[in-house]
């Protein structure tokens, strides 16, 4: 072989070799003003937490802000890939991030790179949970090794979170640490079946399906339930009852789907996990600012209801409460608007300024200073503008300095607060069938849209009011302004010609009839408040039981709170019905041990009749203020 032979050779050779993918490559952090550790936190038990701390290059005596997150904590600390802390972090953590906090994110056990096993919402330890860890031991044991091993912090730590994070920072308040200073849960998920995420009053969500299979078919994201159809409105319809869409969709292989079919009424599995009766059982001294917004689609019972369990318990003095004009989380994001509807300046980027982190501030800062915290900083979404309150709520029914004022359905579909006499006809009536369930929202439905997901709630309410089974009452045009700041109150005298029925009822506020300001509002129906409640649970959350058919009975349940004003020009409307679907599964309207395995024969039409006349006078108690 010659020379050149060989050389060509081995030229070919090495180059057959090369590789354009280095086996690593680490990326240049000089330019950075930021350090990012991940470790790997030991639990009590012996697992270790994926956890990733960042902090400012030149950090020193810095209070740590903690999040506990089922969300995957290396995606939560990597919004761009940047050198600036402040662009690698979520957008609700820039007011912190410029004052130089230490930022963490933990993964919880059991999901991305964190050890152990996963469980929706793990008990916290008795008879629920036999082990010796839960939420709570593991937000201590992070915090105790927190402070120990990050020689830049101060030593003291503030939990704060939305949604499930916040269902976190409500469990760490259970059996704080010491340098748990202070702590905000927003939109917390409290109560999975009065009012968040799972039920409402026992009425089904059925986008918790697709929650489930993200959650729990792997420990990463998994993917929601896969649609045969375009409308979810459709796909579901397809399926006589939820547990029967479950099973045809294989989520029987996933415990937490089998747990919410297997306990369907509010036995010891929910009542256990009641957080708000645990908080107000095991009140803490860390200040807590509990945080929701007016419109949450998701969890709106958490945070005011720990509130009101903490302030009956006497605890007011460091607990706060704060409600924006928010969808959920939309705290953390900018909030100039929700929907169509436009407020004074970005709400969400007031308060993380000017309220939250001040009092973050006060109580992890040193030197601290005094943030002059409002007891109660609420939206007045009627008015547009911030409230600075002293107590929560203006009006209730008991302990309140203004009382409930009943607002009665009246003849001719009228709405008034003058109570009716006895009309010739004291009752209207509607026939509702499951066949044909009134949409949540206009049709198409379409879970997987985000969009509309995030504003349902302000969703323009004229898509329902001229079906024949929605009942519509509304006053006259307004001529003074009517303040509501509380929760309002369902009471329905009614009566079914079948054995169970769900019942929906809906304050609203009409617009004029022209906006000039803002011509797509004319007329608009504006949702204030507005939720569903199983029949079969008006005697006893616990224990259900049959509607006797043709009773007339009452049903009484609460609304979700609101600060509004009903401005002249404006009415207010109260609307009614038996379905909501596909978010709520539909009732048979016949009654079954569990509806969740309905049979088809047991889905039958009914004949719902509402009174109102004397002593059988159905309203809407409204928390009216001056």
């Amino acid at each position: 072989m010659t020379r050149v032979a060989l050389l060509l050779l081995t030229a070919l050779s090495a180059l057959a070799q090369q590789n354009d993918i280095p086996k690593s490559f680490t990326a240049p952090v000089a330019a950075s003003d930021y350090i990012k550790r991940e470790v790997m936190i030991p639990m009590r038990d012996g697992v270790k937490l994926h956890t990733v701390v960042v902090l400012p290059k030149a950090a020193k005596d810095a209070p740590i802000l903690l999040t506990r997150t089922p969300y995957n904590a290396s995606k939560r600390t990597a919004r761009n890939d940047s050198p600036h802390m402040l662009a690698i972090l979520p957008q609700g953590d820039e007011v912190f991030v410029a004052d130089g906090y230490i930022r963490v994110f933990q993964d919880v056990r059991g999901k991305y790179k964190s050890e152990g096993d996963y469980l929706m919402t793990r008990p916290v330890r008795g008879s629920l949970n036999p082990t010796s860890t839960d939420h709570v031991t593991d937000a201590y044991d992070t915090i105790d090794w927190l402070v120990k091993n990050t020689p830049e912090s101060n030593g003291r730590v503030g939990m704060i979170g939305s949604s499930y994070e916040g269902f976190t920072v409500v469990m760490a308040l259970l059996g704080p640490h010491p340098a748990l200073k202070v702590a905000a849960p927003e939109s917390p998920m409290v109560d999975g079946w009065m009012g968040d995420d799972w039920f409402h009053y026992g009425a089904f969500r059925q986008t918790n399906f697709d929650y489930t299979m993200q959650q729990t078919t792997q420990k990463d994201a998994g993917d929601p339930v896969p649609r045969d159809a375009y409308d979810d409105y459709d796909a579901y319809r397809r399926f006589v009852s939820a547990g029967a869409y479950a099973r045809a969709h294989g989520l029987q292989q996933l415990p937490w789907a089998e747990k919410m079919m297997e306990h369907a009424a509010y036995d010891a599995f929910w009542q256990g996990q009641a957080l708000d009766k645990l908080v107000a059982a095991r009140p803490a001294a860390v200040p807590t600012m509990w945080i929701q917004g007016l419109w949450d689609q998701e969890d709106m019972w958490g945070a005011i209801h720990c509130y009101l369990a903490l302030k009956a318990r006497g605890q007011a003095d460091h607990n706060f409460l704060v409600m924006g004009p928010w969808r959920h989380s939309q705290v953390n994001y900018d909030a100039n608007n929700l929907g169509p509807l436009k407020w004074e300046g970005d709400t969400a980027l007031q308060f993380r300024r000017d309220v939250l982190k001040p009092f973050f501030d006060q109580y992890l800062k040193t030197p601290s200073h005094p943030a002059g915290t409002p007891p109660v900083f609420i939206y007045n979404t009627g008015e547009n503008h911030w409230d600075r309150l002293q107590n929560w709520p203006l009006a209730c029914e008991n302990g309140c300095a203004a009382p409930m004022k009943p607002l009665y359905l009246q003849s001719d579909f009228g709405l008034a607060f003058d109570k009716p006499g006895a009309p010739a006809v004291p009752a209207d009536s509607y026939i509702s069938d499951p066949a044909k369930p009134v949409p949540y929202i206009a049709r198409p439905v379409r879970f997987s849209d985000g969009d509309r997901w995030r504003t349902w709630l302000v969703a323009d309410q004229r898509h329902a009011a001229d079906r024949t089974d929605v009942l519509v009452y509304q006053t006259s045009v307004l001529t003074a302004p009517v303040r509501v700041s509380g929760a309002p109150a369902a009471d329905l005298f009614a009566a079914t010609s079948g054995t169970d029925s769900d019942w929906v009822v809906k304050l609203i506020d009409v617009f004029p009839d022209e906006v000039p300001s803002q011509p797509e509002m004319g007329g608009y129906q504006l949702a204030i408040s507005m939720d569903i409640f199983r029949g079969r649970y008006r005697d006893s959350f616990e224990h259900p039981s049959a509607i006797p058919a043709g009773k007339l009975l009452r049903y009484r349940f609460a609304l979700p709170t609101t600060n509004h004003v009903f401005l002249p020009g404006h009415r207010i409307m109260v609307q009614i019905q038996s379905t909501w679907f596909p978010l709520y599964d539909r009732n048979p309207q016949t009654y079954v041990p569990n509806i969740f395995f309905a049979r088809p024969e047991d889905y039958k039409q009914a004949t719902q009749t509402i009174f109102r006349s004397g002593s059988q006078a159905s309203a809407v108690w409204l928390p009216v203020v001056p």
